[in-house]
C-alpha cells in the first residue's frame, strides 16, 4: 500500500497520551494515529459507544485472572442491585 508522510502539531497531553496508548498496546505511535483517523473519517464523527471508549482507554481486557463469565453467568448476578 502506498502511503503519504504528514506532519502533525499536537499538545503535549495529546502526545503524551498518544505515547501512552502506544505503549499499553504493543503498536507503533503511527499505527496509533492510523487507525484513529480511519475510525473518524469512516465514521461520519458519530459518538461512540462505550465498548469503543473503553477499548480506546485499554480497559477491555485488562484485568489478568478475572472470570471470564462475569456478565453472563447468573450465579455472579445474585443479590446484584439490592438494597441490604
Amino acid at each position: 500500500m502506498a502511503s503519504q508522510r504528514i506532519s502533525v502539531r499536537v499538545p503535549h497531553g495529546i502526545a503524551r497520551r498518544l505515547k501512552e496508548r502506544s505503549r499499553l498496546t504493543g503498536a507503533r505511535e503511527s499505527d496509533v494515529v492510523r487507525e484513529a483517523l480511519e475510525r473518524l473519517l469512516s465514521s461520519g464523527g458519530g459518538e461512540p459507544s462505550a465498548y469503543d471508549r473503553a477499548a480506546d482507554a485499554g480497559l477491555i481486557g485488562c484485568v489478568r485472572g478475572g472470570r471470564k463469565d462475569l456478565s453472563t453467568n447468573k450465579k455472579h448476578m445474585k443479590g446484584f442491585g439490592k438494597a441490604d
